[in-house]
């Protein structure tokens, strides 16, 4: 594989790649940003390189303006990129929050020139205090397509019923963190290991019980629901029911929730304190079931970059949250690599992290595809051999990665965003 830039903006080409499910080589030819071409290749064999759309993140947390100690802009779209992502949804939870058309127009300068395109969500409530909603029929004529207090559950039944109404009317999204206060409390852990640390346990049923009274409302409504990081076998029986039924429904799963578990967070400490808490290997083993059989809909990383002294705090004052951004495409495909054969369900992996995301959140130019006259969005995938996680190379700001040391069988060796290069690891 090799990497040729033009001297005109939006102008490269990419040889000796293959295309999901295809076994010869093609050269990938992009002019002023799009594919111009898809042609069969003179290179030779050299290694698995396979071209993708590039990756659309629902769940990203840039931390800028207000958490620059843990995360920017610029930090947080290059380590997009190098993720192989062109497209990531920033949460409102910045300083101030994001809740008004002002403060969206704002995030939208500030990512003037960003490594990846961000799509601003805006707050479900004033100041995501959950006492009254946004102008939500403002922020919809700004342009905004996904509201959500991510961080902070919108508890107040009233005030949800109020927002999934509205949205029927002017369309958008909200994306919930379903997270019962009341239930919850203090807790830091799944509940089934909190004992072994002394601390406040978490009960799954905190996500459960807000997942279907949430469920209930969209479909009285026919307002558009999102369930950010599903966590929990029962939510994903909750949402495999509400499609089911026809209620207007999509959920997304994190790469941390499909592989690691809450014994691992017991054994490693508060690097994995997450929100939600990681779970138990029965609920791995569902979220990865629900992500291959479509009720799961998409890959959300929730990349939360923090400080190290943040998380190096005991468990009850550790912050939740770790980067994810850029090792989430080894670990998805891994989890739908068929054991049986050792081959990547590329299919599927294109619909939870590029297509699907893309549709939940608005995209409608998103093609799916690499294909002659589609915009030239895509990374390339390396495949085979083993690559280890090295936390202190990669471009977020922050460090708190569980994944480093890991060692994994594919990576992101090139992003390329409206024919621009946005990451390249391509030597020679």
């Amino acid at each position: 594989m090799r990497v040729f830039t033009g001297a005109t903006p939006g102008d490269v080409t990419v040889t000796g790649v293959r295309l999901p499910g295809g076994a010869a080589l093609v050269d990938l030819e992009v002019r002023n940003g799009r594919v111009a071409a898809v042609r069969a290749s003179g290179e030779a064999d050299a290694g698995e390189h396979v071209a993708l759309p590039a990756f659309v993140d629902l769940h990203t947390h840039l931390r800028e303006p207000g958490g620059e100690a843990a995360e920017t802009i610029a930090t947080g779209t290059m380590a997009a990129a190098a993720g192989g992502y062109s497209d990531v949804f920033a949460m409102a939870n910045t300083v101030p929050v994001t809740d008004s058309v002002e403060r969206v127009e704002r995030m939208r300068a500030m990512a003037s020139g960003a490594s990846a395109r961000v799509h601003v969500v805006a707050a479900a409530t004033l100041g995501q205090a959950g006492a009254s909603l946004v102008d939500v029929e403002a922020l919809r004529a700004a342009g905004v397509t996904v509201f959500s207090d991510d961080g902070h559950c919108v508890e107040d039944d009233g005030l949800v019923y109020e927002l999934l109404r509205r949205l029927s009317s002017v369309g958008g999204v909200f994306a919930q963190h379903a997270q019962s206060g009341s239930i919850v409390g203090s807790g830091v852990v799944n509940e089934r290991v909190a004992s072994s640390i002394g601390c406040a346990g978490w009960p799954p049923v905190g996500e459960e019980a807000i997942v279907a009274r949430d469920i209930a409302i969209a479909r009285a409504t026919g307002g558009r629901l999102h369930v950010c990081h599903v966590s929990t076998r029962r939510t994903v029986e909750l949402v495999r029911w509400a499609k089911a039924v026809g209620a207007p429904v999509t959920a997304e799963v994190t790469p941390h929730h499909l592989t690691l578990t809450d014994q691992e967070a017991v054994e490693r400490g508060p690097l994995l304190k997450v929100n939600p808490p990681l779970r138990s290997e029965d609920d791995v083993v569902a979220l990865r079931e629900g992500l291959r059989d479509g009720t799961i809909d998409a890959v959300g990383t929730d990349h939360a970059p923090h400080p190290r002294e943040a998380k190096s705090r005991p468990w009850p004052q550790a912050s939740f949250g770790m980067t994810a951004i850029e090792t989430a495409l080894p670990i998805v495909a891994e989890v739908l690599t068929d054991p049986s054969t050792g081959d990547v369900d590329w299919r599927r992996l294109i619909e939870v992290m590029s297509s699907a995301p893309a549709a939940i959140g608005g995209l409608a130019d998103r093609t799916g595809a690499v294909r002659p006259g589609a915009t030239a969005d895509f990374c390339v995938v390396e495949s085979g051999g083993r690559w280890s996680v090295d936390a202190s190379s990669q471009l977020s700001r922050s460090r708190n990665t569980p994944f480093d040391g890991r060692q994994f069988s594919h990576r992101v060796v090139l992003s390329v965003v409206s024919g621009r290069v946005t990451y390249s690891a391509i030597t020679g």
